[in-house]
């Protein structure tokens, strides 16, 4: 099986893959977004459903580093923004697909300034002064051109913020209640949860520290982020005969004008981190798959390699770096590619590679194809499987590299929307409260461990001929990430 996938990654460029440039997600990636917290995309994850394998989920998350006793004003999604997931179906780079979530506040007292006046039982407990409800939308489109809009969902509940055990005693009970099912089989929830991701982000601190010095360190452990999620019936997303979905998110806000443009966006991980240089990044976060190749030069000749070649001395592959189209732009023959791809940067998810009964953290490097870089599960290691395919796993060059952090700190749920509860704001990091109380900061961080009218959104509408036109070279790349292996070296 590894050899198979092997093959079929090795198959997609005409060097097999190279070092690639980044590992992680957007979270702060680029000047202005990094100053707008509620309309920052962080990460996309796209899989087929372990419970209910004729469905496929996708999750989107914004609003990083949430510290969970950050009240009294805690976590919200923006009034002024569309939540957007996006899936293209037939390879072109346009999605056929949008489904389109915005919010409304709801205060039950303003001479207050308490988020909940008591205990927290349900979601309408008059106890939870302030609320969020939310419509989502669907947007089908054709060549980019909308041809249906319907509401799927109107007034639906937001599950709230974790503000603490004393506050909100069952949150799982509230999740429950804030998914939404609709009898075409799609499910959908909007609300907080754990920060899925896990890395040590150390790595910009010239590479951890210079000498490998700063690694091992989960930097997301105890912070949340919101959520939104869909649980679709795969035959509503595909088209016959062609099961794969290119996936990306976006976040749109209104301005001053009453105009909605596009502020965030976010496919494969950590693209624009730290691929895309500081000219470019607000720009790359305004603009659409379709228009990629404007980005082709950051790819070509990036800067990292340069950058770990300078630290560490590890040699970088020379320009231009065209070996890097395969896994991040079209897909990868025979895995994910959709026939008369045009290279864009997407999720790409194969909906037909049933989910695996016991998920390898490193996908298909391990032989799992149902995992990264098909799609993304919320436990796919990208940082390992980045670092490892970088220093040749694919071609003999066998290793065990990686950040030193395999895995997120909540246990993730059984079913949809499967992400992990909110750390309670009743956790702690660190302090003499803590310290005193004989409890380990290990112990108290761990949380709930336990348990408009529519338009393009900036698309552009074309003719269909031009669908199958060529296009240009952006990496979804991954950030390198390093760590000593078992003999203390690299």
């Amino acid at each position: 099986m590894l050899v198979a996938a092997g093959a079929a990654l090795l198959a997609g460029g005409s060097a097999g893959l190279a070092p690639m440039q980044a590992t992680a997600s957007s979270h702060r990636e680029a000047p202005i977004i990094s100053g707008q917290p509620q309309y920052d995309n962080t990460d996309v994850y796209a899989f087929v459903s372990p419970d209910r394998p004729d469905t496929t989920t996708l999750v989107a998350d914004f609003i990083p580093f949430q510290e969970p006793a950050g009240g009294p004003n805690f976590y919200k999604f923006a009034q002024d923004a569309r939540y957007e997931i996006n899936v293209d179906n037939d390879g072109d780079s346009l999605p056929e697909f949008t489904y389109r979530f915005t919010f409304k506040d709801h205060y039950r007292n303003r001479n207050t300034f308490l988020y909940n006046t008591g205990p927290v039982t349900s979601l309408d407990d008059p106890d939870l002064n302030f609320r969020q409800t939310y419509d989502l939308t669907l947007i089908q489109r054709r060549a980019g051109a909308v041809v249906n809009v319907r509401t799927l969902v109107s007034g639906a509940s937001v599950a709230p913020s974790h503000v603490g055990k004393a506050s909100i005693p069952d949150y799982k009970t509230l999740r429950d209640q804030a998914i939404k099912k609709l009898p075409s089989g799609l499910q959908t929830y909007a609300g907080q949860a754990d920060d899925p991701f896990f890395l040590d982000l150390r790595v910009f601190d010239l590479l951890y520290g210079g000498d490998l010095s700063e690694v091992g360190n989960d930097t997301l452990r105890g912070y949340n982020v919101n959520t939104i999620a869909l649980q679709v019936p795969t035959q509503q997303l595909i088209k016959a005969g062609q099961p794969i979905i290119g996936v990306y998110s976006a976040v749109q806000r209104r301005n001053a004008a009453g105009v909605y443009t596009q502020v965030s966006r976010l496919g494969m991980p950590l693209v624009n981190e730290v691929v895309i240089p500081l000219r470019d990044k607000d720009k790359f976060n305004a603009s659409v798959p379709w228009y990629d190749a404007q980005f082709g030069k950051y790819v070509t000749d990036p800067e990292l390699p340069r950058l770990i070649q300078g630290v560490y001395k590890i040699p970088a592959p020379p320009a231009p770096r065209k070996d890097l189209v395969s896994v991040f732009l079209t897909g990868v023959p025979k895995l994910n590619q959709p026939p008369g791809v045009r290279p864009a940067e997407l999720m790409r998810l194969n909906t037909s590679i049933p989910p695996s009964s016991s998920p390898k953290r490193l996908g298909v490097l391990d032989g799992d194809n149902a995992g990264y870089p098909n799609g993304r599960r919320l436990t796919d290691d990208v940082v390992d499987i980045s670092l490892q395919v970088v220093e040749g796993e694919l071609v003999g060059k066998k290793n065990d590299l990686g950040d030193g952090v395999n895995a997120g700190d909540v246990a993730l749920s059984r079913s949809f929307p499967y992400v992990g509860l909110p750390t309670s704001g009743s956790a702690v990091r660190g302090g003499k409260a803590a310290q005193g109380k004989g409890v380990s900061t290990t112990q108290l961080n761990a949380g709930n461990t336990a348990a408009e009218s529519p338009d393009t959104g900036g698309l552009p509408v074309v003719p269909i001929i031009a669908l199958t036109a060529g296009a240009a070279f952006l990496t979804g790349g991954f950030l390198m990430w390093f760590r000593r292996s078992r003999s203390g070296s690299l």
